[in-house]
């Protein structure tokens, strides 16, 4: 199932969610290095790692919903898409809270507490999960690859089709 937002021919939604999954996930190994050594820097490079990544998932969020929309109905995909992007909805929650409890008005301190963490290192495990879940739709479920992809299939640029053409078949 090809995806539905695409730019110069490939899934906008995957080509963002690398970001905010990189960003978030370092921001709990910044956190751990600033609870092992103390030094704040680290602690302040976790939280603007962290709204990075929050930022990004708000962007990259609204392709994915697209592509889940055009899932059809009753299929493994759309309830493995839902999870996936439920759960991706928890792990923003967590890591939103744990960025307000950081640095909000009433409390301006970069340094993560025990709830800051405990609420990113379960945003963080969750995300583990849910990255998997967006493996499994693509590698196993093939959604948001397009119809007929094959090893020689033409550029996306070249906007060839990409035809129901396999090495297997063109070799009987």
């Amino acid at each position: 199932m090809e995806a539905k937002a695409k730019i110069l021919g490939h899934p906008i939604h995957q080509m963002l969610i690398p970001f905010p999954f990189g960003l978030l996930a370092t921001s709990v190994i910044f956190d751990i290095i600033y609870m092992v050594w103390g030094n704040p820097t680290f602690a302040l490079v976790s939280f603007w790692m962290m709204v990075a990544g929050a930022v990004g998932a708000v962007i990259a969020a609204p392709f994915g919903l697209i592509d889940w929309l055009g899932i059809p109905s009753g299929t493994r995909a759309k309830s493995v898409g839902a999870m996936h992007g439920l759960g991706n909805v928890l792990v923003l929650i967590l890591f939103a809270i744990s960025i307000y409890l950081r640095y909000s008005e009433a409390r301006p301190n970069y340094q993560a507490d025990t709830l800051a963490f405990s609420l990113a290192l379960v945003g963080f495990l969750i995300a583990g999960v849910t990255g998997w879940l967006g493996g499994e739709l693509v590698d196993r479920l093939s959604v948001g690859v397009d119809d007929g992809a094959h090893l020689d299939a033409p550029s996306s640029l070249s906007n060839q089709p990409v035809g129901g053409h396999t090495r297997a078949a063109a070799s009987k």
